[in-house]
């Protein structure tokens, strides 16, 4: 059997690299095709170095193959990533932090701001020195999640300058709209006021030394995203949502917000919250109480990477609302869930940050030693 270099042209004609619009031969991807009887060598070229967009296209071009023109070709794939020169990061760079980590969702009550906590607090017991924005400004949790509600920071003097000095617990550096105001008052300001109060917090603060500033913003697409990816060079970002279809809808629009052509900011995957429920006398037992892997099937549609899920306990409600994040219950499953999480946020990280050029602010020089990355 001899197999024809055209036939194979045009069965790979049929396929595309995930996330481009184009036909793997009129994009470019398939550099040469060569074959030698019942041999086939494929070059391929891809523009990213996401390591499951690179399994995926090399899968698809055997499979089309064997399907297409010969199911007893033997294939052979040499790929090679070209990643183009990255547009400039938006937004001023804060000296000494290295990453900047937006926590988003579609819409409201899907535990964005309890995974916010619980991820901070994860990679602070990994090493990692950590900050919290709460930039939920009109509904600002990180006060109570910390048990802080009684704190307000401090102005100090830093090289002759006046700096808002963040609230420290659990060896996290917080600031919040909400140690500004009285518990029980409601923050009405329209955008502007509330963008201006997010950059004071960013600009005029001592955040010192940190590997991950973690933003809890405001659920939907809105003001203070938009300041937010205009004030920072952000790393990128990570949708919290629930299984069922309603809050996957909305966390649909919020990945398709951050990754338009205008915004542009990567988005490193998405964490499923409240996935199932198991009753403490029934460990073994799985009650998908919102949908099943629902989020799972989102990333897997919008080829982002799936980080993890949230199973629903009662003690991360309950550590929550007595201010000390569930993550901290050594050996528990909860604790197990956010570090495996965790740890997916910070691989996807340097992966992202390997495909920048050295020169952005928000490269990693830390990750090499880190058991985190090793375990993964």
């Amino acid at each position: 059997m001899k197999l024809d270099r055209k036939d194979i042209l045009k069965a790979l004609e049929t396929i595309t690299i995930a996330g481009e619009g184009k036909n793997m031969v009129e994009s470019g991807a398939i550099a040469n095709v060569i074959t030698f009887g019942d041999e086939v060598v494929v070059d391929l070229v891809l523009h990213t170095p996401a390591m499951h967009i690179k399994k995926r296209a090399e899968d698809d071009i055997k499979k089309t193959i064997l399907e297409l023109v010969s199911p007893e070709a033997k294939i052979k794939i040499n790929s090679k990533v070209e990643v183009p020169d990255k547009p400039e990061v938006k937004g001023k760079a804060i000296p000494g932090i290295k990453n900047i980590i937006g926590v988003a969702s579609g819409k409201g009550g899907v535990g964005k701001s309890t995974v916010t906590a619980n991820l901070a607090v994860s990679l602070a017991k990994m090493g990692f020195s950590v900050g919290i924005l709460d930039a939920d400004i009109y509904g600002p949790s990180m006060p109570i999640m910390f048990d802080v509600e009684s704190e307000k920071p401090v102005s100090i003097l830093v090289d002759g300058k006046s700096k808002i000095k963040p609230v420290e617990s659990y060896e996290v550096k917080i600031l919040s709209i909400g140690f500004f105001t009285a518990p029980s008052q409601a923050v009405i300001w329209r955008g502007p006021m509330a963008s201006k109060a997010l950059n004071q917090m960013i600009f005029d603060a001592d955040w010192g030394e940190l590997d991950f500033m973690l933003i809890d913003l405001p659920p939907g697409t809105g003001d203070v995203h938009l300041s937010i990816v205009q004030s920072l060079p952000i790393t990128g970002v990570v949708i919290v949502s629930t299984p069922q279809a309603v809050a996957l809808a909305d966390a649909k629009k919020g990945v398709s917000m951050f990754m338009s052509e205008a915004i542009n900011v990567p988005v490193l995957g998405i964490i499923e919250n409240m996935a199932y429920f198991t009753p403490e006398e029934l460990p073994e037992n799985k009650y998908y109480i919102f949908g099943k892997e629902g989020a799972r099937n989102l990333a897997e549609d919008l080829d982002v990477p799936f980080l993890g899920e949230v199973p629903i306990v009662q003690s991360i409600r309950e550590a929550g609302d007595y201010g000390r994040p569930a993550a901290m219950q050594t050996g528990s499953i909860i604790e197990t869930v956010f570090e495996e999480i965790t740890r997916n946020v910070v691989q996807e990280v340097v992966s992202r940050n390997e495909s920048l050029p050295a020169t952005e602010a928000v490269k990693i020089t830390t990750m090499a030693g880190c058991s985190a990355v090793n375990k993964k």
